[in-house]
């Protein structure tokens, strides 16, 4: 009971979530960016569906804990916060352009740290400073000038979530109705497939990282009612929080370690765990100096990007999903499209090459 009341409490929540979270992300290779690159350029799909259960789970979760009455998301800022529509697509597509630079999103580069890479310190230094820089700097600047007018106040149409639009709409409550119709269409997808169900390593990465997400939200609400200092309701994204982490390792300003702090440091000793139980630790750095550059160049995009869309593929594509807000698909579609176009420069030379149609060989 001391612990649950100590404002370390959460942190220490966090991080035995995200533990749990970090350890099978690292065993059964949880990835975004590598889930769409095998899904582009191999035609393996169990990537994306592990990607999708996580969102799923993390979405029956939620809404069963909310409708029970043991969570109260709705102070949320993707729930609350005017829909970032110019800074959920711009956002988006930079983040998404910087992941196919760097070969991999913040967690993937929190995962990536856990096993030695110093390539990913870089990366998320980068993310981090990028991130302050977005929300409190020079390009937050930007962001206030240019994206902030082009916010959309959906309050009067009932909120920011699918559920409040269409109970806005119908004058019942249904977003349990709005939540079971996408977890049975999103499960009839996923499980579809013969060969992800086989997957037993990917099924289990999406349900932990599903559930670790709800299980966020869980405690973020608990300790917002039990401790007298406030406690932002959160569930798991990794572009602030990196900043955040960054700012609790080099400064002392009193403040306790938040959710997030708690959760990247909790994926990377996952993650750790995880490697050296297989024995998969090893020291990594870039090759050359424009290898640096690129994961500088990608690092930068994403941690503006993110804060510009909000969230990142777990932010936006996992925890935003859970509470069903409307920025999902605009940011997610972005983000994408966003690596679609850094893969096909990367990978075939040419940022729009997949828009071309596939040339007809003569005689055929």
């Amino acid at each position: 009971m001391i612990v649950l009341e100590s404002p370390w409490g959460l942190a220490l929540c966090a991080v035995m979530i995200g533990t749990c979270m970090g350890f099978v992300a690292r065993r059964h290779h949880f990835c975004t960016l590598s889930a769409l690159e095998r899904h582009w350029y191999a035609g393996d799909s169990n990537g994306i569906r592990s990607w999708a259960l996580a969102a799923i789970t993390a979405l029956a979760a939620t809404q069963l804990l909310t409708a029970a009455g043991a969570i109260e998301v709705s102070s949320s800022f993707y729930l609350t916060e005017p829909l970032p529509v110019a800074g959920s697509i711009i956002g988006g597509l930079m983040f998404g352009f910087g992941m196919a630079l760097v070969g991999t999103c913040g967690f993937g580069a929190i995962i990536w740290l856990g096993g030695g890479n110093l390539r990913a310190l870089v990366v998320l230094t980068g993310i981090g400073l990028a991130a302050i820089a977005a929300q409190r700097g020079i390009t937050g600047h930007l962001r206030v000038a240019l994206f902030d007018p082009m916010r959309v106040d959906l309050s009067a149409l009932g909120g920011q979530s699918l559920g409040a639009l269409a109970s806005h709409v119908s004058g019942l409550d249904m977003s349990l109705a709005v939540a079971l119709l996408l977890v049975v269409a999103g499960g009839w997808w996923v499980f579809r497939d013969v060969g992800f169900r086989k997957d037993r390593g990917k099924i289990a990465a999406g349900l932990v990282i599903g559930l670790g997400i709800a299980a966020g939200w869980a405690a973020t609400s608990f300790f917002s009612q039990h401790l007298f200092d406030p406690v932002q309701i959160e569930a798991g994204s990794f572009v602030t929080p990196v900043g955040d982490t960054i700012l609790q390792i080099i400064t002392v300003t009193g403040a306790v370690p938040d959710y997030g702090v708690g959760l990247v440091v909790g994926i990377f000793l996952g993650a750790a765990l995880a490697a050296w139980r297989a024995d998969d630790m090893r020291w990594e750095a870039c090759d050359d100096a424009r290898e640096l550059g690129r994961h500088l160049l990608g690092a930068f995009l994403m941690g503006t990007g993110g804060v510009f869309a909000l969230g990142c593929t777990i932010g936006q594509g996992v925890s935003a999903a859970s509470l069903m807000a409307v920025s999902v698909p605009l940011a997610m579609l972005s983000i994408i499209l966003g690596a679609r176009i850094g893969l096909g420069l990367l990978v075939e030379g040419s940022a729009f090459g997949f828009l071309r149609a596939p040339s007809v060989p003569q005689g055929h």
